[in-house]
């Protein structure tokens, strides 16, 4: 809307990704902050609330938090995607596509829990997979049938590794599945998986700028890929929305983003990296959702392997939770690595 009425009136404001990223970011913001309090209202007597599993070290009350507000930051991400976005950029069609996929699926598995009252409802793990390969094979259709590169790319290096051709079909749909479910992992704290998501959003949509800028591009040795910038509206538009959310899920939380949330964040994350070329660097830059699935893989193969367990549990925040560790220390701790390492990663460009 607002890149029409540029070109309509010719207003030069509107025609600067910077000026409608940040339209979009306070938009998301307004409305997530704006219409959360009502959803909540509306959760609450409807008895939404997060099934908390039986297995996990007990919490006072959360049983009683609702759950999938991570609706309401995406559809507030939406609304201003539509507002401050080119609807006809083709990479923009894919972005929504992302966060609307990945969102219905977490949807879908939130509502099984919800009416199920139970955690372990919902989607089985093989429907839930495959749903996410899915939606992440029609993504990546969309990339390759665009013509997007499909050169790989490694930090400190300037120049491609090599041409990955259609077996980036592959590593596309790996990367949207890692991500999606590394972040599902990593939400089982207040705010835990928000801040990490609107800092790695941050660094990624910068990324995601500079790649569509031929200036900043080329000054800094990356490849320049046209039209990806626009992308970064969305990025911005859904660090708006989540730090609206935060300001409800902060601490003692009053709502949870549920798998509505979370798979959809990966997902467009993900959707960043690979735009990006930063597929590699994904791995600093969601660091602690690395860490987080990690520790489960590893938690996991000890125990088929030896018998033995790694860590008191897994995913690794609820380690700490029994080594009592308070909820919030875990939570900032986490916070602050998340901050450094984007800090190193996005250090690392002009290292090249």
């Amino acid at each position: 809307m607002l890149y029409e009425l540029s070109l309509l009136l010719d207003i030069n404001l509107f025609g600067y990704i910077s000026v409608r990223a940040g339209f979009g970011f306070f938009i998301a913001f307004t409305l997530t902050i704006f219409v959360m309090p009502r959803y909540l209202a509306w959760a609450i007597s409807k008895n939404a609330k997060q099934p908390i599993s039986k297995y996990v070290p007990a919490h006072e009350g959360k049983q009683h938090t609702p759950t999938m507000g991570g609706a309401i930051f995406l559809v507030a991400t939406l609304i201003a995607t539509v507002i401050s976005t080119n609807l006809s950029n083709p990479y923009i069609i894919g972005a929504i596509i992302t966060l609307v996929g990945f969102g219905l699926v977490g949807f879908k598995d939130d509502l099984g829990k919800v009416m199920a009252g139970d955690n372990l409802e919902g989607l089985s793990p093989r429907g839930k997979m495959g749903l996410q390969i899915l939606i992440s094979s029609l993504v990546v259709g969309l990339l390759i049938f665009i013509g997007f590169p499909t050169e790989f790319y490694i930090p400190f290096v300037k120049t491609p590794l090599f041409d990955m051709g259609y077996f980036a079909i592959f590593f596309w749909i790996f990367v949207f599945l890692a991500t999606t479910n590394a972040v599902n992992l990593t939400d089982g704290l207040d705010g835990l998986a928000t801040v990490p998501s609107v800092i790695a959003l941050v660094s990624l949509g910068l990324i995601v700028y500079v790649t569509g800028h031929a200036i900043f591009s080329q000054y800094l040795l990356i490849p320049n890929i046209k039209e990806v910038g626009e992308v970064t509206i969305i990025a911005a538009s859904l660090a708006g929305g989540l730090l609206g959310f935060l300001w409800y899920n902060c601490y003692p939380a009053e709502v949870f983003m549920g798998d509505t949330g979370s798979l959809a964040i990966g997902g467009f994350l993900a959707y960043l990296a690979i735009l990006g070329k930063s597929e590699v660097l994904l791995m600093l830059i969601g660091i602690i959702f690395v860490i987080e699935t990690i520790s489960v893989i590893l938690q996991v193969g000890s125990f088929k392997l030896r018998g033995k367990r790694i860590f008191l549990m897994a995913p690794i925040h609820h380690h700490f939770e029994l080594k009592k560790w308070a909820e919030n220390k875990i939570i900032v701790r986490f916070w602050m690595i998340s901050f450094l390492a984007n800090i190193l990663a996005l250090i690392s460009f002009k290292f090249r």
